[in-house]
């Protein structure tokens, strides 16, 4: 009797499986096919545009790519897959206009002044937006956002050629680029003041006629109310992450000014402050807001934020205070939520990343398993992925697999971030290799010099920077930590990393495993630990943009493909470091990497802040190295090997400012103590030719 009663539910059980498997299968054709699509776009020049008018003096008349191991169709790939990223609607990004005239922000020259790189249009970018700006769509709006290639493509120019990099260290100027960018949205919206004068009103004209021309939008007033909700966040973003700011009573900075410049970013800094903006708890912001605020001025804000910290909609709650606060009050209340992101590093160069066991400049993030996929996610948090993180009252898989707790209230880590992309792009660059000098257009290699240096790399530098075959597909990258007592070198990004704490907001008394043992979040937490549940939530929650089923299939296959693809196994840091433990769970973050120096001639400027302009001046003694010196060129020096660094107002880098110090990693000059304590004579002016001339033909 009971067997018979069971029969149709196991018929419809082995119908669902059959519907689940089938529908697996077609997952797996389209990924196939998608794989093939995906390189459609195989222009021979790779789409590089060449500018005539540099703000630098900088000049080439044609560009060429290295081998690296990477087709056109690949690198165009690269440049335009989108990740999730929703700086602006996109057709607003094609019709601004700059801030001081009627050029458009996205023209080549402006690009080309803040050092991303200009493209012609091409079948997969076919508005020619700059390598690394695409446009990416999100429950059915179009977006211009990042990819990767934004922060890791670069150029070098020599004798009128320009050199593509791809992976390589990005030049760009991300600060004012942004800075800038608010500006402009801004400008046009000066035309609907009363007071406008009839410039402003000319501006706001041409561009809702230019955005309604694109057919996207229609109704003027939808224009310029999503204009200002777009200029507001952009605002917002530039004001939480402006350092140096913030002041004492008797108007002292309580925080350095330290400004990035050129081919620099606290991209963790970033990363750290959305973070802690997307977890707030309208219960957290009506404590500070008491606390920062007068009576009188709480009144006057609450006026206007009291509907927004009653409602169920907590989306860009921060940004939506914005309008009913002073600038004054908006800095006040930064201070109390945000940490000054004011330890700028150099962009890291992406090729060997899928083969390291570690990444990053301090070995914060683990490689392996499906920790590319956190990663990346972490990444893409950074630059503009729609944060649509919200409490919800039940919990179900995602909350589970997130490591939420059985009581809640739960969170919902809804986002626009492209997981499935993000797979895509690590196997990817799994192929890609680091670029080698070449000879025909940086000039011969002296061969019997680089023969004398290096038994010099191995004496001096392989401890740390283990030589490996950049074309094995074998090959493996290990962190060779050193402590930064030892190595000497600016402290304050590894020491950011671990001292950087926020309030926990949605995320209070959540559960964080920090591998020394599980922490539990309380007001206040650190927030490297915040930026880890986050990720993990967010990449166990499902494509909102899919059904349901479809979505957590493809994430299941995603999360398969991207463990068995990943051959990096969780193993242990290896070098001279501090050991975390239950007390600091974060002391082997104080410490800086060392990894394999393949590919290096193409990475300056150098040392983890891009302190030091040429190899060459890395070899000397710190206080032999430029003091102050030039960015923005991208023209090449192959002797000292690195860019010009004088004759041109670019952005002048003084190493006096906390963040920017070129101190420490003196192993060739003598001082700076090898791994196991010993220190190695001082490299003679020969010795450090010989050995500069080796570092060229890793």
């Amino acid at each position: 009797m009971g067997n018979h009663m069971d029969r149709p539910v196991r018929n419809t059980l082995k119908k669902w499986v059959k519907y689940l498997f089938l529908l697996l299968v077609i997952l797996v054709i389209a990924a196939l096919i998608g794989n093939k699509y995906q390189y459609w776009d195989d222009d021979p020049g790779r789409g590089a545009a060449v500018v005539s008018n540099d703000i630098f003096g900088d000049h080439f008349d044609k560009t060429v790519y290295l081998d690296q191991n990477w087709k056109p169709e690949e690198s165009l790939w690269f440049y335009t897959v989108t990740q999730g990223s929703d700086l602006m609607p996109y057709d607003f990004f094609l019709a601004l206009e700059q801030a001081e005239n009627e050029k458009l922000f996205r023209d080549n020259e402006n690009i080309n002044r803040y050092r991303y790189l200009p493209q012609k249009p091409t079948f997969s970018n076919p508005d020619g937006l700059p390598v690394g700006m695409v446009k990416d769509n999100y429950k059915g709006k179009d977006y211009m956002g990042y990819t990767c290639a934004a922060c890791h493509s670069s150029q070098i120019n020599y004798k009128g050629t320009g050199i593509r990099i791809d992976g390589g260290p990005s030049a760009a100027d991300m600060e004012n680029f942004m800075r800038d960018l608010s500006k402009a949205m801004y400008a046009p919206l000066k035309g609907t003041k009363k007071d406008a004068t009839s410039g402003d009103k000319a501006k706001l004209k041409r561009f809702v006629e230019a955005v309604q021309a694109l057919g996207t939008y229609s109704d003027e007033a939808d224009i310029i109310a999503d204009l200002e909700k777009f200029a507001q966040r952009v605002k917002t973003y530039t004001i939480v992450n402006s350092p140096g700011n913030s002041q004492r009573a008797n108007g002292e900075a309580l925080h350095p000014m330290t400004r990035y410049g050129y081919g620099r970013l606290d991209a963790f800094g970033r990363i750290f402050n959305r973070v802690l903006e997307h977890v707030m708890s309208a219960a957290q912001v009506r404590k500070l807001l008491a606390k920062q605020l007068s009576p009188a001025e709480l009144d006057a804000v609450m006026k206007g934020a009291e509907p927004i910290l009653s409602g169920d909609d907590r989306d860009h709650i921060i940004e939506r205070l914005q309008k009913y606060m002073t600038i004054k009050q908006q800095i006040a209340l930064r201070n109390a939520l945000y940490n000054p992101p004011d330890a700028p590093v150099s962009y890291p160069f992406l090729w060997d990343i899928p083969q390291h066991d570690y990444v990053q400049w301090n070995g914060i993030v683990a490689n392996s398993g499906v920790g590319p996929i956190g990663r990346n996610a972490g990444q893409v948090i950074g630059v503009f992925g729609t944060l649509d993180w919200r409490e919800q009252e039940h919990r179900n898989l995602s909350t589970i697999l997130g490591g939420q707790a059985f009581a809640g209230p739960w969170v919902n880590f809804e986002s626009s971030i492209n997981v499935r992309n993000l797979q895509r792009v690590e196997h990817a660059l799994s192929s890609l290799q680091s670029p080698k000098w070449p000879e025909d257009i940086l000039g011969k290699i002296d061969q019997e010099s680089a023969k004398r240096g290096a038994p010099i790399f191995d004496k001096y530098c392989a401890s740390c920077h283990a030589e490996i075959d950049r074309s094995s597909p074998t090959r493996r990258v290990v962190a060779q930590m050193t402590r930064v007592s030892s190595v000497g070198t600016d402290p304050k990004m590894a020491q950011n990393s671990v001292t950087f704490s926020g309030y926990s907001g949605i995320l209070e008394n959540l559960y964080v495993d920090l591998g020394e043992g599980k922490l539990l979040m309380q007001e206040k937490a650190p927030v490297a630990a915040l930026l880890t549940a986050a990720t993990r939530n967010v990449i166990t929650t499902p494509d909102p943009d899919k059904w349901w089923i479809r979505s957590w299939l493809e994430r299941i296959y995603d999360f398969a493909v991207t463990f068995f693809d990943n051959e990096v196994q969780a193993s242990l840091k290896r070098g001279n470091y501090e050991p975390d433990t239950t007390v600091n769970p974060f002391a082997s973050l104080v410490a800086y990497k060392g990894r394999s120096l393949n590919g290096i001639w193409a990475t300056a400027p150098y040392l983890h802040n891009g302190s030091v302009p040429t190899l060459y001046d890395l070899l000397l003694p710190a206080k032999e190295r430029p003091a102050e010196f030039q960015l923005g060129s991208r023209e090449f020096d192959p002797v000292k090997v690195g860019f010009k660094s004088e004759g041109y107002e670019g952005f002048r880098y003084r190493t006096s400012v906390p963040g920017n110090h070129n101190s420490g990693h003196e192993y060739a000059a003598g001082y700076t103590p090898q791994p196991d304590g010993t220190i190695l004579p001082a490299l003679n002016e020969n010795q450090r030719r010989d050995l500069l001339e080796y570092l060229k033909t890793l």
